[in-house]
């Protein structure tokens, strides 16, 4: 069997575990390290897919001003 955490072996389980342990208040449960990875990368994510969606009114505005 593979060794690893939990968190490299099934990381939806991994996610659904964090999720029950952050509901139920079992904070000393958490995987604080990989957890704040997670936080960070979807921040990032979300900033990414903002300013492509933002690029992409500006372009459909400029062509309709043009037009």
């Amino acid at each position: 069997m593979s060794q690893g955490s939990p968190y490299e072996l099934d990381y939806y389980a991994w996610l659904n575990a964090q999720a029950a342990l952050l509901r139920s208040g079992s904070l000393q449960g958490l995987d604080v390290e990989h957890l704040a990875e997670e936080v960070e990368a979807m921040g990032k994510s979300q900033r990414r897919e903002l300013l492509a969606r933002a690029r992409i009114l500006v372009a459909h505005l400029l062509k309709y001003r043009l037009q």
